[in-house]
């Protein structure tokens, strides 16, 4: 059986500390001398002299205002830059594939002889067009030379590009009004000037007595914002948490993209060895888990278990076993397997999935109550189903006998192949790719499925390469726990490439760091407030889980 759940346990988080100073959360000139307690809520501003980001160029301004919500707990506000005259707004044009089918999407970039083609045929229908080399830096696994693109006009505002944009796509291209600042080139350049928004919630274990959780809501299908997520459990304050499946057409919306366990129990299985952020009692900390589950009837040999809480032949971020069109990571892609067994716990929703194959439900105790000969059912308390499709009906319905017991196992292994203990305190939240690992900068951006070679690198050069807003989760050498929010896709605050995160979360004193969640689903929420500022234009995003702080029981 899978391990019942406990849902009002929730994860402590403590960790053994080494004596470092930690002057990235001090005011300037502060003295070494530890200072009193601030009173909850206190703010003290920090003008960042002693230290400050590695981001753009080091002379620019940098400020941070430190909010103590609790002992041990405080959320510290950092603006970076000023705005930056130097960045503009620009048409930039889709180019073309220049694949012999057809139905080839059109790509942010391309070679320098397609892109000056397309740039020449502009300038004869009276655009002025140009075409620039875009090189990204070298990460752990990627980066460097991704191609050209073609870019037309300067504008002051998104507005002034609406005259070049139609011009464009009167010429048979199609194209988009952005800002440079988005555009992540510079990185550390001495020219690049922000500005930056950042909100960074710090939980040292030696001195916060309350818990570091995750939360999903009522169930893992249906989504809620993350304000909805805190308030909902009285939470101090909260960040977004994982990837999460969003479209209908690639699974249940909600459902988590990659490893998920809350309150010790497993409830989402990883996408190949992707990181997660894993909470227990004995602290915080980063690791590559992999995937082993089984079904298994007395006297019969094992059926290999797919996946726990998703839609069958759905695999969001790919990453499975047998399937199309890879069993790697690939990112914001929605691989599918004709043949697949899934088991359902109680938290996934409401019902299960519904469609043609074989649903097998469970009581408590394991044993096989119904035999279902089509999928959607009702998951009884405590009790879980089994559902099958494709070839793997048969198979099911082999060793599933009313009356007879079956044994689901769903595990997730660390690196080493052991099974990862959990007790009732234990969180998992995916995510990935990693920033930091052991002090270094480690940006695996390929290795977890953020490189496609099939699309002229657009897929990196937009979600790698462009500054977008992020969150992300690490350790300091202290122990202490840092969750951190970059808004982005805003002139007064331009995000971060994955290049810039690891550097910023470096800078900020994390050993060991990963990425989250980011674009629209980015939020920082105190209490139930809501701190930095959603990309979304429809406002705060609905999301799969969050990482939520809770405050200490009372005696």
């Amino acid at each position: 059986m899978i391990t019942p759940n406990h849902r009002h346990r929730r994860a402590v988080t403590t960790a053994l500390a080494v004596a470092l100073p930690f002057a990235f959360l001090a005011p300037a000139g502060a003295s070494t001398a530890a200072p009193p307690a601030p009173a909850p809520d206190q703010q003290a501003a920090a003008p960042a002299q002693d230290s400050h980001l590695d981001l753009g160029a080091q002379d620019q301004p940098e400020t941070r205002n430190v909010t103590t919500l609790a002992p041990g707990l405080t959320r510290t506000t950092i603006t970076r830059g000023a705005p930056n005259q130097d960045f503009f707004w620009t048409a930039e044009v889709a180019v073309p594939s220049t694949s012999p089918d057809p139905d080839a999407p059109a790509s942010a970039l391309s070679t320098e002889e397609h892109a000056q083609k397309v740039a020449n045929k502009l300038n004869a229908a009276g655009v002025t067009a140009r075409v620039e080399h875009v090189q990204s830096p070298q990460l752990a696994d990627a980066g460097g030379d991704l191609g050209y693109r073609v870019r037309a006009g300067q504008f002051n505002s998104k507005a002034d590009g609406t005259p070049t944009v139609d011009q464009i796509k009167a010429a048979g291209y199609k194209s988009s009004v952005i800002y440079t600042g988005w555009d992540g080139d510079a990185g550390t350049s001495e020219n690049d000037r922000g500005p930056w928004n950042l909100q960074v919630l710090t939980i040292d274990p030696k001195e916060f007595h309350g818990d570091l959780t995750s939360s999903f809501g009522p169930n893992l299908e249906d989504r809620e914002t993350t304000s909805q997520l805190s308030a909902a459990a009285g939470a101090l304050a909260a960040v977004n948490g994982g990837f999460f499946t969003m479209d209908p057409a690639a699974g249940a919306p909600g459902d988590p993209a990659g490893a998920a366990v809350h309150d010790g129990k497993v409830l989402s299985e990883p996408v190949g060895d992707r990181p997660s952020l894993i909470v227990d009692k004995n602290g915080t900390s980063i690791q590559r888990l992999h995937w082993h589950g089984t079904v298994t009837a007395h006297g019969s040999a094992d059926l290999p278990l797919d996946g726990i809480d998703r839609v069958p032949g759905l695999i969001r971020n790919c990453g499975g076993t047998d399937d199309t069109p890879t069993n790697l990571p690939l990112h914001d892609v929605t691989c599918t397997d004709a043949d697949e067994i899934v088991a359902f716990t109680p938290e996934f929703g409401p019902t299960t999935p519904a469609g043609p194959g074989l649903e097998v439900v469970l009581d408590s105790q394991g044993t096989v109550t119904a035999v279902n000969h089509t999928r959607g059912a009702t998951v009884p308390a405590g009790g879980q189903t089994v559902q099958a499709i494709g070839a793997d009906v048969d198979k099911l319905a082999a060793v599933a006998v009313p009356g007879k017991k079956l044994e689901v196992d769903a595990d997730l292994l660390t690196e080493s192949g052991q099974s990862l203990k959990t007790t009732p305190s234990t969180e998992v939240v995916n995510g990935g790719p990693t920033l930091v690992q052991d002090g270094q900068l480690d940006v695996t951006a390929k290795r977890d499925g953020m490189v496609r070679t099939n699309d002229s690198n657009s897929f990196f050069y937009g979600w790698v390469h462009k500054r977008n807003p992020r969150t992300f989760a690490g350790v300091d050498a202290q122990g202490r726990t840092l969750l951190v929010t970059a808004d982005g896709r805003q002139t007064t605050s331009l995000g971060l490439s994955l290049n810039e995160e690891a550097h910023v979360a470096k800078s900020l004193g994390m050993v060991n760091a990963m990425n989250l969640d980011g674009g629209g689903s980015t939020t920082m929420v105190q209490g139930s407030q809501v701190m930095n500022s959603p990309s979304d234009t429809t406002g705060e995003r609905p999301v799969g889980d969050a990482l939520l702080v809770l405050p200490g029981r009372k005696p």
